[in-house]
């Protein structure tokens, strides 16, 4: 504190100054140890959800990994534009020819000329799909705004609001040239979908007309199968190389799922697809692997750096940690465990100085090429259950950490939390004892103060006493 700023013995602040100064040093050594607590335990907190977090992500990504059944991937391709295809890994290299010579289509009715009607006595509306199924629509409580006139619009809100229909169809309402037009949709491809209305139980008169006017109705698309033929079509109906079916994506193929998005004309050569190991894929499903793993590793990193004095980084929350120096170590076992004579690094797969992980292309594809099935044995892709893998190991490994029950980050967000707790109490303590030696102090020097003010005023009637008689 500067000399400027400190009040003299005869200021009005001269005791309040000299008691905070007292009742800070009396505190000082407990406060800074304290505080240096306190600063520790917020750190440990702040840690444990970077690490819990860190932790969550990586485990999924374990989990989304082991979701592909496989790290080696496979890819399909058409030879022309006739649609897309995805292979799994248990499809196998070689080629196909298709010829789609029909896409799978969603009926659209049009039913034109509705006019607003009546509301009373509308009965319900069944709404019937071509292969039998059907939901009702009742249009007694179709009337939203009460105004005893059904709309076309209300009707088409009662039918997509429908307790039966689950997404089945979707209606809506067009204005053509002044005339209100009811569109009827279906939300899935196919003949059996086809959709149309049964006025059976509609009561009122004049909406039961409209919609049964077949002059007023028009087929805007038809609802159709997809057609298509393994090989060139060769007209026969009941041909086994004919597939119809209601969705434009098939899986004749294994493990390929195809998608049709463009019907071929006629005397056009069948599309061909090829299904071969995709180098580029496996890659990336290594890669996604690797990245998490560094994502964890630099977590990890960050919490237990032991700090840098000279240029005054300071430690991580757990620097020197013991669990997470064990459960470095134990990951990286897993990573140079060897499964039927092969390890990761075989694939390429290597350890760098700073703990991380990085992936050799051409290693890996060569390595994949000569030995495909080694790496799903390696990472045991089909189930984290499989704990004598790499993905299911680490996982069970996580576990211990990330278990809600008894995991190491639970335990030690508890613990944390009861430091902080005593901690906080600790610190009203202190802050009591400060409050009471400042009390104190300044009592002292208050009554201090007013001695010394006395002393100066008997002093001043001694000085003007003692003058007067010696002037005389």
């Amino acid at each position: 504190m500067a000399t400027s700023s400190v009040p003299g013995s005869g200021s009005a602040d001269y005791p309040s100054y000299m008691a905070t100064q007292l009742a800070t040093r009396y505190t000082e050594a407990s406060q800074t140890l304290l505080d240096d607590k306190t600063k520790a335990a917020s750190g440990g907190a702040s840690g444990i959800s970077k690490l819990s977090s860190a932790m969550s992500t990586f485990s999924s990504s374990l989990l989304a990994l082991s979701g592909k059944k496989s790290v080696l991937a496979n890819a399909g391709t058409f030879s022309s534009d006739v649609g897309t295809a995805t292979a799994g890994p248990a499809a196998v290299a070689g080629t196909y020819n298709f010829y789609v010579e029909q896409l799978a289509t969603a009926g659209q009715v049009a039913y034109g000329g509705i006019s607003d009607t009546t509301a009373a006595g509308s009965g319900s509306l069944n709404v019937v799909l071509a292969d039998g199924t059907n939901f009702n629509v009742n249009l007694v409580n179709a009337d939203k705004n009460l105004d005893n006139v059904l709309t076309a619009q209300e009707v088409a809100t009662a039918i997509n609001l429908a307790a039966g229909n689950n997404s089945t169809v979707t209606a809506s309402t067009m204005t053509v040239n002044g005339s209100t037009t009811l569109v009827l949709t279906s939300n899935n491809t196919g003949e059996d979908n086809a959709a149309s209305f049964d006025t059976t139980g509609v009561t009122n008169a004049a909406l039961k007309t409209m919609l049964d006017d077949t002059s007023k109705q028009t087929t805007l698309v038809t609802a159709k199968d997809a057609v298509v033929w393994l090989g060139a079509p060769d007209g026969n109906p009941l041909s086994p190389n004919r597939m119809q079916q209601a969705s434009n994506t098939f899986s004749v193929v294994n493990d390929v799922k195809m998608t049709f998005t463009k019907a071929q004309g006629v005397g056009d050569a069948p599309a061909t697809l090829t299904v071969k190991a995709d180098n580029a894929g496996t890659k990336a499903n290594v890669q996604s692997f690797v990245d998490a793993y560094n994502a964890l590793n630099k977590v990890l990193d960050d919490l237990m750096y032991v700090g840098d004095t000279p240029n005054n980084k300071p430690p991580g929350p757990f620097a020197n940690d013991a669990g997470l120096k064990a459960l470095r170590a134990r990951m990286q076992d897993m990573l140079r465990k060897e499964t039927d004579g092969v390890s990761l690094p075989v694939f390429g797969i290597t350890a760098q100085r700073d703990g991380t992980l990085a992936v050799n292309a051409d290693r890996l594809a060569k390595s994949i090429a000569a030995n495909p099935e080694a790496l799903d044995k390696i990472f045991g892709t089909s189930s984290l259950n499989n704990t004598s893998a790499l993905l299911g190991g680490l996982d069970q490994l996580l576990g211990t950490w990330t278990n809600s029950v008894d995991g190491y980050i639970g335990v030690r967000r508890e613990a944390n939390e009861r430091l902080q707790s005593t901690l906080t109490d600790r610190q009203t303590a202190l802050d009591n004892l400060f409050n009471n030696s400042y009390k104190r102090y300044l009592q002292q020097f208050t009554t201090l103060q007013q001695l010394q003010n006395q002393m100066a005023q008997n002093t001043s009637m001694f000085d003007a006493l003692f003058g007067s008689s010696k002037d005389t």
